[in-house]
């Protein structure tokens, strides 16, 4: 498809007419009939108004000219998983997992392959062919080409660091002790816990990115915990393989 065709689409589908959309973005009525027959583009800071209104890259909005992948890790990437400005918008160089309301969430290549590893091993792909593969990957990607520009300062790393010493303190009983804590989106960890009265509850966003970890049980128990946390609050809660009948153990504001 290419824009004219996305944008009809994309307006038909959030059932606005074309005055209404032209209302949205700032522009006239006349400026959206042109972008939808072909005649012309919407202009830059138009494309992100865009974006923002329909929940789509401008890479998807201009008919995808453009293969992205993550910066950081290497993944490819599409819309459901693009990592946010701090104001919200989309970044298109980077993953929800490296990159997170603004903030970059790996700054050791090694952890970060140490993570990828376990995702990418298959029967066809051994865990030392995804180790070697990433090895070489990564230093060609532009976040780890100019980390001494982009990178923090360690700052992050130091946040995470002051997490992982809290969450420890608190000597929640028969939790191992926490050692790292990497970036999960919040679609994959949400679960729904149930409460007395029957009824059950989520407490995160599915589209942030939180900090967190699984930690097998030191008992041989088929229980895991799970850790997650941010800015605002920390939770740990057990769980079954998938995920399968959670139970809340601690929600904490910070």
């Amino acid at each position: 498809m290419n824009t004219k065709e996305i944008l009809f689409e994309l307006r038909t589908r959030h059932g606005l007419s074309q005055d209404a959309l032209a209302k949205k973005v700032f522009v006239t009525r006349q400026a959206v009939s042109r972008w939808e027959n072909g005649e012309t583009v919407p202009n830059t800071e138009t494309l992100k108004l865009l974006s923002r209104l329909f929940g789509v890259s401008i890479n998807t909005l201009l008919g995808s000219p453009r293969t992205l992948i993550c910066q950081c890790c290497g993944m490819p990437l599409e819309d459901s998983i693009l990592g946010r400005n701090k104001d919200g918008s989309f970044n298109e160089d980077y993953c929800q997992w490296c990159f997170a309301d603004g903030t970059y969430t790996y700054s050791d290549m090694d952890d970060l392959i140490n993570v990828c590893v376990k995702h990418m091993a298959n029967e066809s792909f051994s865990e030392e062919q995804a180790r070697a593969y990433l090895e070489q990957k990564l230093p060609t990607l532009d976040y780890w080409k100019r980390y001494d520009e982009l990178g923090d300062n360690g700052e992050f790393e130091a946040f995470k660091q002051q997490l992982v010493e809290e969450i420890n303190a608190l000597g929640i009983e028969g939790m191992p002790r926490l050692e790292k804590l990497n970036a999960l989106v919040g679609s994959y960890v949400n679960l729904a816990y149930p409460l007395p009265c029957g009824a059950s509850v989520k407490f995160l966003n599915d589209n942030a990115t939180y900090l967190g970890a699984q930690l097998e049980s030191p008992f041989g128990s088929e229980r895991c915990f799970g850790v997650l946390a941010n800015m605002d609050f920390i939770l740990v809660c057990t769980y079954e393989a998938q995920g399968a009948n959670p139970e809340l153990v601690l929600y904490k504001k910070r």
